[in-house]
């Protein structure tokens, strides 16, 4: 659940933009977690992944990649220490995806731990994109308390992974979570916008 780009543009833009985004982002979560819940909550660490919960696991870190690749998009950047952070996530993601398609074959256990490590490295990513677009658009307090909470979760996935009774429940958890961070910044933003154009 990342945001890898400081946007080049005019702060305004670039809130506006972000606004957006994050609103996309909010609508994709609360509706992956609505499938995890319906069609695969019960599985547990020893079970193997159904059809359904390995289609759900697989586009998560994909649907962050394509969410990256259109932050980078909309914000315009070109060469740089931003451009590498986005680059960075983009790999990451990419990875995830495979490690999430091994793990489709493999247990739930398997998908909790490479959930957990994405959620600790992309948390960290987050939370250094957010420190850094503080000083250009403001309003990310946001950003930075759900980069550091992923971080913890991605601790705590990477542990829970070799427990018998951990399920893909923890993880719809922490997409909701995710996604209710990103709301926060919504209204954070319009807030700001609001207050700037005044």
């Amino acid at each position: 659940m990342t945001q890898t780009i400081e946007p080049s543009t005019t702060a305004t833009t670039a809130a506006s933009g972000l606004r957006s985004l994050y609103l996309i982002r909010v609508i994709f979560s609360l509706i992956w977690v609505a499938f995890v819940f319906t069609t695969s909550a019960s599985l547990v660490s020893a079970d193997r992944p159904s059809v359904i919960a390995a289609v759900l696991l697989i586009i998560y870190p994909l649907w962050d990649v394509i969410a990256t690749l259109l932050e980078r998009r909309m914000a315009g950047t070109g060469t740089g220490s931003t451009n590498h952070v986005s680059t960075i996530n983009v790999a990451l993601g990419l990875v995830t995806t495979i490690g999430m398609i091994i793990a489709a074959f493999s247990t739930i256990g398997t998908a909790l731990l490479v959930f957990g490590i994405w959620a600790l490295l992309s948390g960290a990513i987050q939370l250094v994109v957010a420190i850094r677009r503080r000083r250009t658009i403001g309003a990310q307090w946001p950003m930075i308390i759900s980069g550091g909470l992923s971080v913890l979760a991605g601790l705590n996935f990477a542990a829970m992974s070799a427990s018998a009774t951990s399920g893909l429940s923890t993880v719809a958890g922490y997409s909701a979570f995710g996604a209710f961070w990103f709301l926060v910044s919504v209204i954070v933003l319009s807030i700001r916008s609001r207050r700037a154009n005044r």
